[in-house]
């Protein structure tokens, strides 16, 4: 049973957090969720939770991008406007092999001078076993740092490169593979993220490979504490998909990945994204 609780001066009220820092599960049928009149409340309690489950709404392939189009500006990945099939299945070709550095933590669109704002993820067939979707909160991950820990972090930068994700993925590449991967846009971004709200979260995530200005090895440990430090339990919410679900999460505020599953499964998801209305800064 899902608590019902009523933030002051809020329409919607069917709501329950999942995890202290992280996560709120959102009980709206179908229908409310479509007319769009909810959607203020949303985006609000998006950019409060990070992310957001709507347990069995069961969109269709349409009502995913209506639902979408509701809370903001539709960005369609396909030429036909439909919705994205996330998929690490060999037969779907290179975009399934680029698509397994979603294991590790990231957000989406680092090489976009205004990163997306939001993804919604419904899962049509879960996997068998594993294929989860976790999920960290920045902007809860810089609140509760040390102090002398945020002095170090302010005015530093970091590379972020399709090559620091894909590494991951295949260590060893040939050249003419990584020379495939330089060809993608890298962009240099701050650490610390200053919100035009005025609150804060940390930009890091796999695609990082180095640190401006900072010993290589140093910089390295400094991104690895980082990560562990943001994707501790009391920031992070694993969501374990059931036929039907949908999770919206807030991509300016929070990092994900999937874990691993056997491709053979038929593990079916769909994507649609938000565009963004910030650039990095």
């Amino acid at each position: 049973m899902i608590d019902r609780i009523e933030p002051s001066g809020w329409g919607l009220h069917a709501f329950a957090p999942v995890q202290h820092e992280i996560g709120a599960i959102v009980d709206l049928d179908k229908q409310s969720l479509l007319t769009g009149e909810h959607s203020n409340e949303l985006r609000l309690l998006l950019e409060e939770r990070g992310v957001l489950i709507f347990p069995g709404v069961s969109f269709t392939s349409d009502e995913q991008i209506a639902f979408t189009r509701t809370l903001g500006t539709y960005v369609p990945d396909r030429p036909d406007g439909e919705t994205t099939t996330i998929t690490i299945d060999p037969e779907a070709g290179e975009t399934a092999r680029l698509t397994e550095s979603a294991y590790f933590w990231h957000f989406d669109g680092y090489m976009n001078e205004v990163p997306i704002l939001a993804s919604l993820l419904c899962c049509e067939q879960p996997a068998v076993t594993g294929g989860h979707t976790e999920f960290c909160n920045t902007y809860a991950g810089w609140e509760a740092l040390p102090a002398a820990r945020k002095t170090q972090l302010e005015g530093l930068y970091a590379v972020h490169a399709m090559a620091g994700a894909q590494m991951s993925v295949e260590p060893e590449p040939s050249y003419e593979t990584f020379s495939k991967w330089r060809k993608v846009r890298a962009s240099t971004l701050p650490l610390v993220w200053t919100h035009r709200s005025g609150r804060k979260s940390l930009v890091i995530g796999n695609t990082a490979v180095n640190i401006l200005g900072v010993d290589p090895l140093e910089g390295l440990d400094l991104l690895v504490w980082l990560r562990d430090w943001v994707t501790q339990e009391r920031f992070r919410y694993n969501h374990s998909w059931t036929a039907g679900d949908a999770v919206l999460w807030d991509n300016t505020g929070t990092l994900h990945r999937a874990t691993p599953y056997d491709y053979r499964c038929g593990r079916k998801m769909r994507r649609t994204k938000l565009a963004g209305d910030e650039p990095i800064a």
